[in-house]
């Protein structure tokens, strides 16, 4: 099983939603599941070493990481990407490295034999949700909540009907969330559905 350890928890402070002018903070996570290190989201943070600084507290250097998963295509969960040149990274169609483009749906797809990307659009149309299998059960890593509190209506979802779908199915298989800005919660009545 693997082994799932948030590296920075997501805010958005001083403002009502990002680009308010406010501070904004990707929650960026790390996986290590036998020899794959996958960072999920590496976007704004205060500072490069916020990510850094915990990863080479776990033992991991940048070349270590093998994979790197965006949930969406916004700069506040993709920004430090370069920081893992060495990484394969995935999104909701495909998977590029150097420069080979290896086209591919999410949903389903393996990225090592413990985390899994399902197609979850939501707060954009090209959402992916990586799902971790641990010991504690499944873990999923999504952007369909800021926060535990929600938003209950993403101001930002193209489509609030798919946005509900797609949280009842994370909801279905997920013991723990980890939203895109926010600390990890477990799911209960309050949780937006």
């Amino acid at each position: 099983m693997a082994e799932v350890h948030v590296l920075v928890e997501g805010y958005i402070r001083g403002a009502e939603e990002p680009g308010d002018g406010g501070r904004v903070g990707s929650t960026v996570s790390v996986v290590r599941d036998g020899d794959a290190v996958v960072v999920i989201d590496p976007g704004m943070v205060a500072s490069r070493e916020a990510i850094l600084g915990p990863l080479r507290a776990l033992g991991v250097r940048p070349d270590d990481v093998t994979d790197v998963v965006f949930s969406h295509h916004h700069p506040d969960h993709t920004l430090n990407a370069a920081l893992f040149a060495s990484a394969r990274y995935h999104d909701h169609w495909a998977t590029y490295h150097d420069d080979l483009w290896i086209s591919r749906p999410a949903e389903g797809f393996a990225v090592s034999p413990a985390v899994t990307l399902l197609a979850t659009p939501g707060h954009t149309e090209e959402d992916v949700t990586t799902l971790v299998e641990t010991d504690g059960g499944i873990v999923a890593f999504t952007h369909l909540w800021w926060a535990a509190d929600g938003p209950a209506e993403d101001p930002y979802a193209p489509d609030p009907a798919v946005l509900h779908r797609e949280r009842a199915r994370v909801l279905q298989r997920a013991s723990a969330i980890v939203p895109g800005h926010g600390p990890r919660f477990t799911p209960g009545p309050d949780t937006p559905r």
